[in-house]
């Protein structure tokens, strides 16, 4: 049968006696803040080597446009991207913000 897509099954520790223990929230949030940190200098980077191209381009330094172009687009597509999932996480909150317990 086919299974959703999803974060799959949680992950566990398991102790040297042999006891299940699952991480803390701390130690999930760093993992998640470390993941959005790199993801958004990963965007950051794309961002910073279309701007040094299009320099380059403008200042005559450049020969292959394509690369201009396509390095432009890829760093368009990552902040649009990057847009997306800001806009569902606030999505996301304001859903939580909203439940009545």
């Amino acid at each position: 049968m086919i299974e959703k897509i999803g974060m799959g099954l949680p992950v566990e520790v398991v102790q040297g006696d042999g006891k299940q223990v699952a991480p803390t929230p701390y130690e999930a949030t760093t993992a998640f803040s470390a993941y959005l940190k790199n993801a958004i200098q990963d965007v950051n980077g794309l961002q910073k080597a279309s701007d040094t191209l299009n320099q380059g381009l403008a200042a005559g330094q450049v020969q292959d446009i394509h690369q201009v172009v396509i390095a432009s687009q890829k760093a368009g597509i990552a902040i649009d991207m990057a847009m997306q999932v800001r806009n569902k996480a606030v999505e996301a909150y304001q859903e939580i913000m909203r439940m009545q317990i």
